[in-house]
């Protein structure tokens, strides 16, 4: 498959991107500086011979920041404002596939929880995930395949987190991370959770949708997913 992947030189760009190539897709993976995300005509023009889009740019801000909504207006113009122009764009294009990450953070925190699970209110620097995921939702409502995985707390090369961290309810080594977009690139369109199994965010969906389960560092086993392939790739 032809992937267009947005912010591919960061952390899952970079745990993606050869998991993506030993599956034999071709990847197209423009910096900031050579695609404007906020241009429509831009967007449109890079989506234009893709079968596939990854939606993965973001401006994480460091967690000590979360009470400063102003720091994180540029990670919500990516999650909401750009997601949409992608969106548009893909359902001009032939693209078949929109996968789009997001967070486990948007589920309460006293309980367990699974996808089923009411939101409530929601932070406000989380609130443009659920953007994100409603444009990736409005991409299947298209008749396409729109994918949405909501990730546990990242730990590994490149995350700051050596170990994971279980006090946030749901984390996921970033290996496990690349290889859950990669497997996105077939699922059916829904929102899955990504994370560790027995953590008090429920994996279910997911591993029953891929036949895997994300694991510990310690205990992770590098296998690829089977080749996706398409008319196109």
């Amino acid at each position: 498959m032809r992937l267009l992947i947005t912010g591919g030189t960061g952390v899952l760009g970079r745990a993606l991107g050869p998991l993506a190539k030993a599956a034999g897709h071709d990847l197209r993976t423009p910096a900031r500086a050579e695609l404007d995300l906020f241009a429509p005509a831009a967007v449109a023009a890079a989506v234009r011979d893709a079968d596939a889009v990854l939606h993965l740019a973001t401006r994480i801000r460091p967690l000590d920041l979360v009470q400063q909504p102003e720091e994180w207006r540029e990670n919500d113009r990516l999650r909401a404002e750009a997601s949409a122009i992608l969106v548009d764009a893909a359902l001009a294009a032939r693209v078949a596939v929109y996968v789009q990450p997001t967070v486990t953070f948007v589920y309460p925190k006293d309980r367990a929880v699974s996808e089923d699970t009411p939101l409530g209110d929601v932070p406000a620097i989380l609130r443009s995930a659920l953007v994100a995921e409603q444009q990736a939702e409005r991409f299947a409502k298209a008749g396409r395949r729109g994918v949405a995985l909501r990730f546990g707390l990242l730990d590994g090369p490149g995350t700051g987190n050596d170990r994971p961290k279980p006090a946030f309810g749901a984390t996921l080594h970033v290996t496990d991370a690349g290889r859950a977009l990669l497997a996105g690139l077939t699922l059916a369109s829904c929102i899955y959770n990504v994370c560790r199994d027995g953590e008090r965010i429920s994996n279910h969906r997911f591993s029953q949708a891929t036949g895997w389960h994300p694991e510990h560092p310690a205990n992770y086993r590098r296998c690829l997913p089977d080749r996706t392939t398409s008319p196109g790739g």
